[in-house]
């Protein structure tokens, strides 16, 4: 009964957010030797995966002979409006014992919210009227994990370590505490989850979307420094078997790390391939 009535009132809020959501959509035009390598350039620029962009094919582009009458390929890429959805699907064969699927976290997110707003039709904290963006997102994490009855402490900062330089910082919420792998999952599929739901509380609070950061006890930067090695040791291996070199699986932004660390590398270039959850990064020696 909760979680009929939390899904009628996200509905509401997505019927009466429809217009500013429209506002905000984002589209880009990314030309490239080919389609492939065009959309990927367009995510990475976006900062978003396949499935959150809608891809249309301005150019298929062509070789040319010799290098004569080749023409690169075009493509727009549109963010697709955010979707008020707390319903993950676990990954196959996971237990829930060792390791809860993103959809248990998700689903207890979404009757906590249902609860604490059987009387209202918006999803809220109580806050000051001065609060700003950092405060009302530590409100609203530090609340939904108290509610999932996970101890641990939600700081703010802006994550310079977290981006390329010259890039801008994002908001980040590290969560700190004890025990805290609950909160991350199989390839942080849990952490994005929780990420996601965040953004949407935060940018239904303020009327405008923030992409915030979710950190667990520093897993993001481990991660990221640790792809960056494992970049440099993949870019070898190609180098010296002279063969191309397929990495596992990534979401987006893991990819997208990859594709930075090597882009000035001087003997090899990357590619990403698959579709959706499996899309890889190949490392090409040149």
């Amino acid at each position: 009964m909760e979680q009929q009535l939390f899904q009628e009132k996200t509905e509401r809020v997505q019927m009466s957010n429809q217009s500013e959501r429209d506002a905000s959509v984002k589209t880009i035009e990314i030309t490239a030797k080919t389609v492939e390598e065009a959309i990927e350039r367009g995510l990475q620029e976006l900062n978003a995966s396949r499935e959150q962009v809608e891809v249309e094919i301005l150019k298929e582009g062509r070789r040319g002979v010799f290098g004569l009458g080749s023409e690169e390929a075009e493509v727009r890429l549109t963010l697709k409006p955010a979707q008020v959805s707390f319903k993950v699907d676990p990954p196959a064969g996971q237990s829930v014992e060792t390791n809860p699927p993103v959809e248990s976290v998700a689903g207890d997110v979404a009757e906590i919210v249902a609860e604490d707003n059987e009387e209202d039709d918006d999803i809220q904290v109580d806050l000051p009227a001065d609060s700003d963006l950092a405060d009302i997102a530590v409100a609203y994490l530090a609340g939904i994990l108290e509610r999932l009855g996970v101890e641990a402490k939600v700081t703010a900062r802006m994550a310079t370590d977290l981006v390329e330089p010259g890039e801008e910082p994002p908001l980040v919420l590290d969560v700190t505490g004890s025990d805290l792998g609950i909160l991350i999952g199989r390839r942080s599929e849990t952490l994005r989850a929780l990420q996601y739901m965040v953004r949407l509380m935060v940018s239904k609070q303020m009327n405008r979307w923030h992409p915030i950061v979710i950190d667990v006890e520093s897993y993001r930067v481990r991660r990221r420094h640790s792809l960056h090695q494992l970049a440099e040791k993949m870019a070898e291996r190609a180098v010296s078997s002279r063969r191309q070199v397929v990495m596992e699986a990534m979401p987006a932004y893991e990819r997208r790390i990859i594709h930075i660390a090597l882009r000035n590398h001087p003997a090899v270039i990357t590619r990403s391939v698959g579709s959706e959850d499996n899309r890889k990064v190949t490392i090409i020696p040149k």
